[in-house]
């Protein structure tokens, strides 16, 4: 998407995908494929192709170290490497732009580059957010940001006034898993339908890179866990599939939002 959006503003571009990790459809546009461990032919791919600024997008598994076979340019890398093994998720994604940045790149967000792809403020879908939601969605928003600042997670789910879930390192998708677990077994207290998932960046986070991102697959979980609607931080969270989430948000009835910078910070 973030290819397409660019190609259509009139930008050359080149990816290099991680194999086992990016999808087969980067193949549709110049790219180049590289192992895990090889920087080397990495940083020769941006290089030939004369990629100075570079934008990081997509998820990825840390990587078993004991079996990535490194190359000549991941040897002359190799502490930096290693301490890609420590700490949680922003401390080391801030480490890989500086990384980069100390190589000599420029580093964008994939909003610098297709803002249309964050999600927008207020009411996205068909659907309005009662005041019992709103009050939800404050507590759920200062979960988000306690949990930020220890570096765990991007989303909570709060229902009535109550915490149901945290996302920590398992991600969203199993959260709200858990979440629609804990509603068919009536430990949540209440069978019928209540309760909001809120997804923000963490406080500090370096947005360049690992926006929290929601689309039709998020809608559908949110569902499946009876909740009332979804709010996300308007320009801080991707939203890929953009008519296709609004569209499953109405379809099952929820209410999607796009809260802002003040709302976050209780104003």
């Amino acid at each position: 998407m973030l290819a397409e959006a660019a190609s259509a503003r009139g930008l050359t571009l080149h990816i290099v995908g991680i194999r086992g990790e990016a999808r087969d459809e980067i193949e549709r546009f110049p790219h180049t494929w590289v192992k895990w461990g090889e920087i080397g032919k990495m940083f020769r791919a941006l290089d030939e192709n004369g990629c100075g600024d570079i934008v990081i997008i997509g998820g990825v598994d840390r990587p078993d170290f004991s079996n990535v076979q490194l190359d000549l340019g991941a040897i002359n890398t190799l502490p930096f490497i290693l301490s890609l093994g420590k700490g949680g998720d922003d401390h080391v994604l801030s480490r890989v732009v500086r990384f980069f940045e100390q190589k000599g790149y420029r580093v964008h967000g994939a909003g610098d580059v297709a803002p249309e792809l964050l999600a927008g403020e207020g009411v996205l879908g068909g659907r309005t957010p009662s005041a019992e939601d709103k009050a939800d969605i404050a507590l759920a928003l200062r979960v988000v940001g306690a949990l930020g600042r220890l570096d765990i997670g991007q989303a909570a789910v709060v229902v009535k006034g109550h915490v149901l879930a945290v996302e920590a390192a398992e991600g969203t998708d199993a959260m709200l898993t858990r979440c629609a677990e804990l509603r068919a077994t009536g430990r949540t207290g209440r069978r019928s339908r209540g309760g909001v998932l809120v997804k923000a960046p963490k406080p500090g986070q370096e947005e360049r890179v690992d926006l929290p991102t929601i689309g039709p697959d998020t809608v559908t979980k949110a569902a499946e866990a009876g909740l009332s609607g979804i709010a996300v931080a308007a320009g801080g969270v991707l939203m890929a599939e953009r008519g296709a989430t609004i569209g499953a948000a109405d379809q099952h009835g929820l209410f999607l939002v796009g809260v802002t910078l003040a709302e976050r910070n209780g104003a």
